[in-house]
């Protein structure tokens, strides 16, 4: 028991300091194991090429068996655009500066603000103006059309887009990297939920975004990240609407997620707390089953995005 209340007291320490990571690692990577899995065979050699150009590929593939580098280092890959929020990495924090540039991996800087799209609303009439036009999508828009080998960009650019890819189509699925409140209270806006405060069934106080976002756990090996994956009950075993998996427009993606977020990260009894809201079984309920259908469409939709990049 102790070491239960130990791991919650650390946990709830990092939940409130951590910045905003969507699904964190293990979402991000279970995102990314189901939909190598559904990569054709032209689209999977061409994404192994490119993936052997990020500098972190020679960590991902250290001791990784021949037949299983191909698909580890897709699937660390997924995991690189928070990665280089380290600053062992050497990136530099440049949030008041938003750059859309798209100059390959000599980009030497975060870039956080790529993660998401604040689609904003109020509660009680406060006033706000549209978020920062650089933001997921538009950057999604800008590395899709640089994948094809007909785009005219070199193959450090591709490898660089493709892997902000595997990250921003599951960031911008998460509901809350595209909803953002404001109200009186943060006049502001909350930071998708980053300034929110809940209570779930473990007991611990964490920010509503952090909730979210460690749905599919946190720092989890590769092997452990697509064995969850294919688990029973793993998102791959999700039926997926393949009408919607071929809807490759992300700023339809945005507006799913902001209705999401809007009716179900915000449903009481977080809408009307101001202090710390105790989440109802209900709640949670709902949570798990959005973040699960999240993360299945979104696999299935970025293995449409590549497959129809590299056909």
């Amino acid at each position: 028991m102790r070491r239960v209340l130990v791991f919650g007291a650390v946990l709830s320490a990092v939940l409130s300091s951590a910045p905003a990571m969507a699904w964190w690692d293990g979402g991000h990577m279970q995102i990314a194991a189901v939909a190598y899995s559904k990569l054709s065979p032209q689209a999977r050699a061409k994404a192994d090429a490119l993936i052997k150009l990020n500098p972190d590929y020679p960590s991902w593939v250290a001791g990784v068996p021949d037949d299983k580098k191909a698909q580890y280092a897709f699937v660390h890959a997924a995991v690189w655009a928070d990665d280089i929020k380290d600053p062992g990495h050497g990136y530099t924090k440049d949030d008041d500066t938003p750059t859309g540039q798209n100059i390959g991996y000599a980009d030497k800087n975060m870039h956080r603000y790529w993660h998401f799209k604040d689609v904003r609303f109020s509660t009680d009439g406060t006033q706000f103006v549209d978020a920062d036009p650089i933001n997921a999508v538009s950057q999604i828009k800008l590395f899709v059309a640089a994948l094809p080998t007909s785009s005219g960009a070199n193959d450090d650019i591709r490898s660089y887009d493709m892997v902000w890819l595997l990250h921003l189509i599951g960031d911008i699925h998460q509901p809350l990297h595209a909803t953002e409140r404001m109200s009186a209270i943060n006049p502001d806006g909350d930071r998708g939920g980053n300034e929110v405060n809940v209570m779930p069934a473990t007991g611990e106080t964490v920010d509503l975004h952090g909730y979210w976002d460690r749905m599919f756990g946190g720092y989890v090996s590769v092997p452990g990240a697509i064995f969850d994956a294919n688990d029973k009950g793993g998102i791959s075993k999700l039926q997926v609407d393949s009408v919607k998996a071929k809807i490759l427009d992300p700023d339809v993606w945005t507006q799913e997620s902001f209705v999401l977020g809007k009716k179900f990260a915000y449903e009481e009894p977080v809408l009307s707390e101001n202090t710390v809201a105790v989440l109802t079984r209900a709640y949670e309920t709902d949570a798990r089953n959005i973040a699960r259908s999240q993360a299945a469409l979104a696999a299935a939709r970025l293995a449409n995005v590549l497959n129809d990049a590299f056909k």
